[in-house]
């Protein structure tokens, strides 16, 4: 197998080196404008099989020239990219797999599901851990429980040892959480599709020690498209994001006070956008280079006739290796998506997410096989 991986950030990276660990994979190539930012687990476990390579994703001739003799392209760039690399991977019979991160984009690229089924072409977005891991479990448990009722899903990224006043650090990108701190939230409310405000309906989630009670709010993105799907079939359906308790009280008020705004203000006869102040600002506080992660994950579907179905996941900092449980369980999940692309696991093509494709038996199985264990509860 020849895999192309978009992006050389910290989910990248951790997809490029579970790649790197599989028999079956010839070449694994990184491409990205900065492609000298590629972690630090990459510099030596590649040899020969890893290349690095500059690529500005603006430039559609040279994405196409990338893309020319690979099996598989695993875009793990900025999801306003994820359109442009469908096309490109559809036109030249190439299986794509993304992180997804927008609800608009997917629909988008359903559009391509006659010309990706023409080509041959598997493309599945989405394929992270939320939305990705989640929407394949939800799935799952809405078959076993027949005729679903509720289905809620909990995810969050979050360090193992949290400092104030936030207690929370950096996991992934700081833009992408404060964009689903302000974007309203997709839902099922009686089997229709519903706009809920983000960081709202505040609950706590118990988890087994030494985690505790976490609190949970709605944000945007989480599910993606799961709403639309299975509107009318399921009454109750929505996504929460867990943080330790505390944090909404002052997020709240941080982003109803303008400070994530993205509309220019002028400070001293210069305009400022307040949210890449904000982030100019905080980032630096909530970067913790040695700052040891986990990831904490619950679904759980209830059926009509009282069946319920429900799974767990306590991911932890690799010690041994040095990535983060979000690089493990964001960047392995796209690896394995785009494993089975190419192998032949996932035999539907067109444009697909992954509750529709991705086989639940199978992805489970490999995420054990990386120390990745989702438990039923």
């Amino acid at each position: 197998m020849r895999m192309l991986v978009l992006g050389a950030g910290l989910q990248g990276s951790a997809c490029a080196y579970d790649l790197l660990q599989q028999p079956g994979v010839e070449q694994v190539t990184v491409a990205d404008l900065k492609p000298d930012r590629v972690s630090r687990l990459l510099k030596s476990p590649g040899g020969k099989r890893l290349a690095l390579s500059k690529l500005d994703l603006q430039d559609g001739a040279a994405l196409r020239a990338a893309l020319r003799g690979q099996d598989a392209v695993l875009n793990a760039a900025p999801y306003y990219f994820n359109l442009d690399v469908t096309r490109a991977a559809v036109e030249l019979g190439v299986h794509c797999a993304d992180l997804g991160g927008n609800t608009e984009i997917v629909f988008q690229q359903r559009e391509l599901d006659a010309e990706a089924q023409r080509r041959g072409v598997s493309v599945i977005p989405d394929c992270g851990l939320a939305p990705g891991m989640v929407n394949i479990l939800a799935a799952e448990g809405i078959r076993r429980v027949g005729e679903a009722d509720a289905v809620k899903i909990y995810v969050g990224g979050l360090p193992q040892h949290p400092e104030p006043p936030l207690n929370y650090q950096i996991v992934y990108s700081l833009e992408g959480a404060l964009d689903y701190y302000t974007t309203p939230s997709w839902v099922l409310r009686d089997g229709k599709p519903t706009r809920l405000d983000a960081l709202s309906e505040l609950e706590e989630v118990a988890f087994p020690p030494p985690v505790g009670v976490l609190e949970a709010f709605h944000t945007g993105g989480g599910i993606s498209i799961l709403p639309w799907v299975y509107a009318g079939k399921v009454r109750t359906m929505e996504y929460k994001t867990l943080r330790y308790p505390g944090h909404v009280a002052i997020m709240r008020p941080i982003r109803d006070l303008g400070l994530l705004d993205l509309t220019p203000v002028k400070v001293k006869g210069q305009e400022v956008v307040p949210r890449d102040a904000f982030i100019a600002t905080v980032s630096p506080k909530l970067t913790q280079s040695e700052g040891r992660d986990f990831v904490a994950l619950r679904v759980d579907v209830r059926g009509r006739n009282g069946e319920r179905a429900a799974w767990q996941l306590l991911d932890y900092y690799d010690e041994a290796h040095g990535i983060s449980a979000m690089m493990r369980t964001t960047g392995y999940s796209l690896a394995i998506t785009g494993l089975m692309q190419v192998d032949g696991r996932i035999s539907a093509k067109g444009v697909r997410t992954p509750d529709e494709a991705v086989p639940f038996e199978e992805y489970v199985k490999e995420l054990a096989r990386r120390g990745v264990e989702i438990r039923e509860v």
